[in-house]
């Protein structure tokens, strides 16, 4: 029996043919710089989603908004949908 790891729908030998493809193209040397501009990159856009986050919770707060309420709306909402996709998907599995 075979175990094969996917991630994002991409097997473990996908995985490491775009590894190498990057190896290739940029250099082994260039990786680790790539690598931490990413980093650094996707650091300030969850900065910057939560500085928006925070705004927007002050200014309803500020308003009298209660954003826990609303909050649990759209959750209890989002929860269905993934409940109703689960069964259809599930009968579509169960053919196949």
């Amino acid at each position: 029996m075979i175990l094969h790891t996917t991630f994002l729908f991409i097997g473990t030998t996908e995985v490491m043919f775009i590894l190498f493809i990057v190896v290739m193209v940029f250099g082994a040397d260039k990786i680790p710089d790539i690598a931490r501009g990413m980093g650094k990159g996707m650091r300030t856009l969850r900065d910057a989603t939560n500085d928006l986050k925070s705004e927007i919770t002050k200014t309803a707060e500020k308003n009298g908004i209660n954003t826990t309420e609303h909050t649990k709306a759209f959750t209890d909402e989002v929860q269905k949908v993934k409940d109703e996709l689960e069964e259809t998907i599930g009968s579509v599995k169960r053919k196949l």
